[in-house]
């Protein structure tokens, strides 16, 4: 057992036989295999992150996303005595309960799934690990999905608690809340997450923040020149990422990003042509600021709590006020500047469109039109609400292209 687990923390919920398979393998390992061979991770490779997956071969999806996600927990959590591989499958299966079209998808089946409690990624993400990926059956008869250990299954969990009102935010749907209660046996009373997730979250943060402002900058969908240029667009930005990323005033962000933008590591983006050099120059760039990120929540966590090891409740991820601010600030510039670019919105209304018709029609001709595995549990759903989960769940699972091509066949013209 590594330092600081406990038996309770490499439980499974259903007990499976022991296994020898000559590697010895640890609890946690096991974990990190089951989802990377699982249905769902494959999926994620033709999943949206920001850009439409399979739009252009340099841009991330949720699959590429995942993995980076994972390397940066990984290397984070073992500067802290975080048991590598705990944090390593949570980075991997942190998304995957994200629908088609990303969190333009995810707001569509939020609306249409009301009548059986919502929907949210992070809630899906539960859902598919402990109930909807093929793997071990419980002696009742029912799915345990991948059977993960109690200390992977906490680490994925971003947000431990359920849906509340003026929360945009969960962790578990309602008829979820059986295996979740499970998951987080032993841990401190409230919403308090363990370090792993705490990691992976910040892990998630820096990649998604660093990495979406690289590829918009490769694609061509942004430039740093207006905020150079204007204080009024800069200040707009503040506005916007004061809003929706960050607790922190305008006034403060601008005094952060006035010296972002200073930063000579930012320099290559500036003057980006897509040239070789030019990609080494920007690739530069993101493995410095990744390494900050990373280097400073390190030594921040270290000097509150000492060398470690630590991991589970033994201690908090440590982000200093101007770290989080520029995380916020990098992840505002994406969204102000690539997701919200005009000739994006009329797609943006379509995928919604897409997947609202999808599950009104799957709604309306189950089961036969479900696949062979949400058939028979729409089937055994004992109500209404059940029944609609599991067509929300039928079409979550679906990765973008399959979301088009099912849309095209039920819904022709």
């Amino acid at each position: 057992m590594s330092a600081g687990r406990t038996e309770e923390d490499a439980a499974r919920r259903v007990t499976e036989p022991a296994k020898d398979d000559g590697h010895g393998r640890s609890p946690y390992e096991r974990d990190r295999a089951r989802v990377l061979h699982s249905a769902a991770f494959r999926r994620l490779a033709a999943k949206t992150q920001v850009h439409t997956a399979g739009t252009d071969d340099f841009l991330r999806t949720r699959l590429t996303h995942s993995l980076e996600v994972a390397q940066i927990a990984r290397e984070m959590g073992a500067r802290l005595g975080c048991d590598p591989d705990v944090v390593d499958t949570a980075g991997l299966a942190h998304d995957l309960g994200h629908p088609p079209f990303g969190h333009n998808g995810e707001a569509a089946l939020d609306a249409v799934a009301a009548g059986c409690g919502g929907f949210e990624g992070n809630a899906q993400t539960l859902r598919v690990l402990t109930r909807l990926e093929a793997k071990v059956y419980a002696p009742d008869g029912g799915s345990a999905g991948l059977n993960l250990t109690r200390a992977s299954l906490d680490a994925v969990s971003k947000y431990p608690w359920p849906r509340r009102p003026g929360r945009h935010k969960f962790g578990v749907y309602p008829d979820d809340l059986p295996v979740f209660d499970w998951l987080r046996e032993g841990a401190p009373a409230g919403e308090r997450r363990c370090l792993e997730a705490q990691v992976m979250d910040w892990a998630d943060d820096v990649a998604y923040s660093v990495h979406d402002v690289e590829d918009g900058i490769h694609g061509g969908y942004l430039t740093l020149e207006p905020l150079l240029a204007d204080a009024d667009e800069r200040a707009a930005l503040c506005a916007d990422v004061a809003a929706i990323y960050s607790t922190e005033s305008p006034g403060y962000l601008g005094d952060v990003l006035v010296d972002l933008l200073a930063d000579p590591v930012l320099a290559p983006l500036a003057r980006y042509d897509g040239s070789h050099r030019a990609q080494a120059a920007l690739k530069a760039t993101t493995s410095v600021l990744t390494g900050r990120f990373v280097a400073t929540a390190v030594a921040a966590t270290t000097a509150r709590f000492g060398a470690g090891p630590h991991c589970r409740y033994a201690a908090d991820l440590v982000l200093p006020r101007p770290l989080r601010a520029r995380c916020a600030l990098l992840k505002g510039i994406a969204l102000r500047y690539v997701m919200r670019r005009p000739d994006a919105l009329g797609r943006y209304q379509r995928q919604r469109e897409i997947l609202t018709e999808l599950v009104g029609v799957l709604a309306e001709r189950a089961p036969d039109v479900l696949d062979p595995v949400f058939g028979p549990l729409w089937r055994a759903a004992p109500d209404d609400a059940a029944r609609l989960r599991v067509v929300v769940d039928q079409v979550a699972s679906l990765t973008d292209p399959a979301a088009l091509a099912w849309h095209a066949r039920l819904i022709p013209g």
